[in-house]
């Protein structure tokens, strides 16, 4: 015979065994709870994120979380304009559905087209003649073009230091007393000038390990001690480092963002984060002249992937505003860059006083592009004198 055991038996479970389930799930809470509190402490550059979405938020316009934020609070749709606090949700579903934007053609052909991302890049600030077909761009060589031997010519270079060092500085007035409070370095080190380069006409292989974009670098911290204001060059060669430890040049931002953080842990003084590059564009781009002499003209780059780039960005207008009064047409603008296709960030998130400037193009001679880091830390000067004088805290009042 079978024996059935009756649906209305009650298997009886052990009051120990309730009690280390509960325990497991208290424990499990609150193991839970300390890993989000550690994970939203920690500092943003070490935080985990995710590509995934963060190019889908990149897709929708900061109107579209204003108006999430409105459906619980009605009060945040005032923030926008009268016109536009209704949303339009064809609008929103189709970018959602195809990632096309119909307020832009280019995400029409972004994706489709080779080397059309680049103009993912925006233009905050039109400089004069700047727009949507000159925009700074940097070409990633290969890396059998960059180790090319090549015959430097030092003659041009010693040249360019002889001009700019006949032009006296004034003794400055205050100083920054022996700290060095700015820190400039090269994330693409290698980049250099044709009219530097023996023989050499491809802008592709404007590279060379020694004579390159460093030596602007250098000049850079050179005038802006001249002004009073101290400043440390990085010495790390990146693509020399990328070779030792086998990593690709696309990651050298990530290898200048370990330079950075070890400046910053070293020195407690430095403010301002300087990356200096130069343009692949050719010399109509890059060039200017301004009473009569010629100069290689400057952008300012912000990586617009980086959630606090406002301050940033605060930094590069007020410089790009400063060179407009004293030396009108040197800068090309500001451009913000983000998407496929290039880093995004640009170690600025480290600071909010973080900034690329791409100084010259291929065609430049190491004469216009210390001419222009000249002027450059003329700005700066004035910048940092006056953001010293407002953070000064105001002296107290005699009883």
């Amino acid at each position: 015979m079978k024996r059935w055991r009756s649906p209305n038996v009650m298997i009886a479970i052990p009051g120990a065994s309730i009690k280390k389930l509960l325990m497991l799930i208290i424990l499990g809470c609150m193991m839970m709870f300390m890993l989000v509190g550690a994970l939203t402490s920690l500092r943003p550059e070490y935080r985990p994120s995710s590509s995934s979405l963060n190019d889908m938020a990149a897709h929708f316009p900061e109107e579209t979380f204003i108006r999430l934020f409105a459906l619980e609070n009605r009060y945040f749709a005032q923030l926008l304009p009268k016109d536009r606090r209704q949303t339009n949700y064809s609008s929103l579903l189709f970018r959602l559905a195809t990632s096309i934007n119909p307020d832009d053609p280019r995400s029409l052909l972004g994706s489709e087209l080779p080397g059309f991302a680049l103009y993912d890049s925006k233009i905050l600030i039109a400089g004069e003649g700047t727009d949507y077909t000159n925009m700074p761009y940097e070409s990633a060589p290969p890396l059998e073009a960059m180790l090319a031997e090549r015959q430097a010519s030092v003659d041009e270079l010693e040249q360019a230091n002889k001009n700019e060092n006949e032009k006296p500085v004034p003794p400055p007035s205050q100083t920054t007393g022996g700290k060095k409070v700015v820190y400039i370095y090269n994330t693409h080190t290698h980049e250099s000038f044709l009219p530097a380069l023996k023989g050499v006409t491809d802008p592709d292989l404007a590279f060379h390990p020694t004579v390159n974009i460093t030596k602007v670098g250098e000049k850079l911290a050179e005038e802006l001690e001249k002004r009073g204001i101290g400043a440390e060059v990085s010495k790390i060669d990146i693509v020399s480092e990328l070779l030792k430890k086998g990593m690709k040049y696309s990651q050298s931002y990530d290898m200048s963002r370990q330079t950075v953080v070890a400046a910053m842990k070293q020195n407690r003084d430095l403010h301002y984060f300087i990356d200096i590059h130069r343009d692949s564009r050719r010399r109509k781009y890059t060039t200017a002249t301004i009473n009569g002499v010629d100069y290689a003209r400057v952008a300012f780059i912000i990586g617009g992937e980086n959630a606090t780039y406002e301050k940033n960005l605060q930094l590069a207008t007020a410089l790009h505003q400063l060179l407009q009064k004293k030396y009108p047409g040197l800068s090309r603008g500001v451009i913000e860059k983000k998407g496929a296709g290039t880093n995004g960030k640009f170690n600025q998130d480290l600071s909010e006083n973080a900034i690329l400037i791409e100084v010259g193009g291929v065609d430049n001679t190491f004469t216009e592009l210390f001419r222009s880091v000249s002027a450059l830390a003329d700005v700066f000067s004035d910048y940092y004198w006056q953001a010293e004088k407002v953070e000064a805290p105001a002296p107290a009042e005699k009883k």
